[in-house]
């Protein structure tokens, strides 16, 4: 069974993290899937995405702390692989440290009244850092007592402070979320693209979302078909021939 399903209709694509029976708990698995799912998005004439999750218990439990995805930003959207295209969080349940990095992270995000987002890595002497960028998106205080105090905001608070968008019957994030999906698929895409990317040059961005971002490009430059034809060339004593493309996860290859 994958970990990250991804379904596409009517232009819009649904990425659904897929462990209900581990609460979809952040493991590896889902980093890579996610990885995959934002380049998919990419690739594909797709004009939204709804981010969203199996079962009714949990959006995410969090990193599986027995075995941490220190690699957890490659599966963040605008940070291991940028996105211009408009992102929907459909959320339930428990939101617990990076599924609330992925949330904070989300053009917009639809929370049923059961969710209840927490960020207690304070409590367990671990961070992946990316968290700190919630500061830029709602109100510094109320973040900072979110972190370090390592509690939880229900979703009526979380609607009062701007973290999302509607706060409807458990159930219903999904059904609300398709129908602003639709909505904003109706609209210019080049205009959505625009403003997207203009929205994120505003947003201030921390050191550890700076540095995050950084090591994504350079991985990307270090993963190119123009590296393994430098180094092969260098060896081989001759010119190389650079042809700007990359390798994504799919196989497929895309001039940069």
């Amino acid at each position: 069974m994958s970990s990250v399903l991804y379904q596409s209709r009517d232009s819009i694509a649904e990425i659904i993290i897929n462990r209900p029976d581990k609460h979809n708990v952040i493991d590896h698995s889902v980093v890579e899937g996610l990885h995959q799912a934002w380049h998919r998005f990419n690739d594909s004439s797709d004009k939204v995405a709804i981010l969203t999750a199996s079962g009714e218990r949990a959006f995410t439990a969090g990193a599986n702390l027995k075995d941490i995805p220190h690699d957890f930003w490659r599966a963040v959207p605008g940070v291991g692989v940028t996105v211009d295209k408009p992102i929907i969080a459909a959320i339930g349940g428990v939101v617990v440290g990076g599924g609330l990095v992925l949330v904070q992270f989300a053009d917009l995000a639809i929370a049923a009244e059961n969710t209840v987002l927490s960020y207690p890595e304070a409590k367990v002497g671990y961070s992946g850092r990316l968290i700190s960028s919630l500061a830029a998106r709602i109100p510094h205080k109320v973040a900072m007592e979110l972190l370090l105090l390592g509690g939880s905001i229900d979703a009526r608070r979380a609607y009062e402070v701007g973290l999302v968008n509607r706060v409807v019957p458990s159930g219903d994030q999904l059904t609300v979320a398709r129908k602003f999906a639709a909505d904003i698929a109706a609209n210019a895409p080049l205009v959505l693209k625009m403003l997207k990317r203009f929205v994120g040059a505003t947003v201030p961005k921390g050191p550890s979302e700076a540095a995050a971002i950084a090591r994504a490009t350079v991985e990307t430059v270090n993963s190119a078909d123009d590296y393994r034809e430098g180094i092969a060339a260098f060896f081989e004593k001759r010119a190389p021939v650079f042809t700007g493309t990359v390798l994504a996860p799919n196989g497929t290859r895309a001039v940069e």
